[in-house]
């Protein structure tokens, strides 16, 4: 039996506490790129109750995906926006999803994201990383952004961490691991950037932020 909404804002809020999941429920959070990184951010999130996701990438699930990005093989083909809003919907029925099946670049960024308080940068192509980056700092300065470098690997998964780059940008990851350097992208490793990346979303929302 599905929960009806005050049910479900009930159990947040007993986890949460009334105060914290109501600022939750109010944060519109972006998630640029839906890979292993996004679509496990985006999967945390709505399991936080965050109010409004705003969700964009323009690939579709293939079968490489599966063994570390948020799809289930009856999924493959489908734009990776869809399937994921098909998941989420699932975990959370309350939640706002706004797709955007479309590449994300300085001509259509400032009308994407115009809503968002946070942004999520979960590309896995360099260049776009810094795009995204730049363009959130420079051009949205009012808004947070939440980005990833190094997770690839299997490496020691102490060494994935969060820092503050400045007052409204944090990284999270190793900063050192690259796809190019041998074994590539991990499930294990992805998910633990990812979860880094979700937290801090969670921090900021709480005003707990790292010094």
């Amino acid at each position: 039996m599905v929960p009806d909404k005050e049910e479900w804002i009930k159990a947040l809020s007993d986890r949460h506490g009334a105060k914290l999941q109501k600022k939750i429920s109010s944060t519109v959070v972006a998630v640029c790129g839906l890979g292993g990184l996004g679509s496990n951010i985006a999967i945390a999130l709505a399991r936080s109750g965050f109010g409004k996701l705003i969700l964009i990438d323009c690939d579709r699930v293939d079968i490489t995906n599966i063994h570390r990005q948020q799809y289930k093989i009856n999924q493959i083909g489908m734009s990776k926006t869809e399937a994921l809003l098909e998941s989420l919907k699932e975990i959370n029925p309350y939640i706002e999803v706004k797709i955007h099946n479309a590449y994300l670049n300085e001509s259509n960024a400032g009308d994407i994201l115009s809503d968002a308080n946070i942004i999520c940068e979960a590309f896995d192509n360099a260049e776009c990383k810094a795009m995204l980056t730049n363009f959130v700092l420079e051009k949205m300065p009012d808004k947070y952004i939440v980005a990833a470098s190094g997770m690839a690997g299997l490496d020691s998964s102490n060494l994935i961490k969060t820092r503050k780059v400045s007052k409204r940008f944090y990284l999270c990851g190793d900063e050192v691991s690259d796809v190019g350097d041998g074994l590539g992208l991990v499930s294990t490793r992805v998910m633990l950037c990812a979860a880094h990346q979700a937290h801090t979303v969670l921090r900021i929302t709480a005003e707990e932020y790292e010094v």
